[in-house]
């Protein structure tokens, strides 16, 4: 193969040639989306691991393994006339300039947290011109993240009004409830607690957590599907809740919040409201 050809469009024909049904590579014209998805996800954690040790020789190989990755999806979704790698690289463009209006247009921010609130807006945007009908502020986290990930998307995600999800801005407290049953060391997380130290401990608390699971025989990966399952569940109830009343979720204070919260417990529960 030419040298000569430009990197991108070499490996690009390099993948076509892989795939061809006359003289490819068998193991990869076995390979379909489903197949090639799991090395997708592995390559990632590659890239985060060289990224941890610091180590750029081998961010570049492991950048390289995953850009190999998008290069294969595209190729089969080429062969199928879904679409090709230019149409990847041209959708994720054009969505970068679309969300970066300080940047490429005439839109200015106050702060980055005014930025935020922005992009946000336009994702919802995006979804609605989708004709996503989900106005969660759940929306938008993606079920093929692994659990831990999505809860912390759960957490952490924001609505229209910056909100956190975690009972709609009430994350932390809920966090700092939760933090009453953990070690004494853990607890000054919001006092400025040196974060080397606080990662380690939590580390530490999770590698725990985790071994109870499985001396109790419990899944871990279940368990925590159960966990963000039972949240999406009642928060969606609590936004329902509140709507039907006439009060957007995001406007109202955290004790009234927290109030819709119990309140879609209850119902949950068969309770009384």
């Amino acid at each position: 193969m030419d040298p000569h050809v430009p990197p991108l469009d070499r490996l690009l024909r390099i993948m076509a040639r892989l795939r061809d049904p006359q003289g490819g590579c068998p193991w990869d014209l076995e390979q379909d989306f489903s197949t090639i998805a799991p090395y997708t996800i592995e390559e990632a954690y590659e890239v985060a691991d060289a990224i941890d040790r610091n180590d750029l020789g081998a961010l570049k190989d492991e950048l390289g393994d995953l850009l190999l990755q998008v290069v294969f999806h595209a190729q089969m979704a080429s062969e199928q006339g879904a679409f090709g790698f230019d149409d990847v690289a041209g959708a994720i463009g054009d969505k970068m300039v679309r969300r970066h209006p300080h940047v490429f247009g005439d839109a200015s921010f106050a702060d980055a947290e005014e930025q935020t609130r922005n992009w946000e807006a336009i994702k919802r945007a995006e979804r609605e011109a989708a004709g996503e009908a989900d106005r969660s502020a759940l929306a938008g986290i993606s079920r093929g993240l692994p659990e831990w990930q999505r809860a912390v998307k759960a957490a952490i995600a924001r609505g229209p009004h910056r909100f956190r999800l975690a009972r709609a801005g009430a994350g932390d407290r809920q966090a700092a409830r939760g933090n009453r049953g953990s070690p004494r060391r853990v607890r000054p997380w919001r006092r400025g607690i040196n974060r080397a130290r606080l990662e380690d401990e939590i580390g530490d608390l999770l590698f725990v957590a985790a071994n109870l699971a499985r001396h109790a025989k419990v899944d871990v990966g279940a368990a925590l599907r159960h966990a963000n399952h039972k949240f999406e569940r009642r928060f969606r109830a609590m936004e329902q809740l509140a709507e039907a009343d006439g009060t957007p979720l995001p406007t109202l204070a955290l004790d009234q919040q927290d109030a819709y919260w119990n309140r879609a417990k209850r119902i949950e529960r068969g309770q009384a409201d």
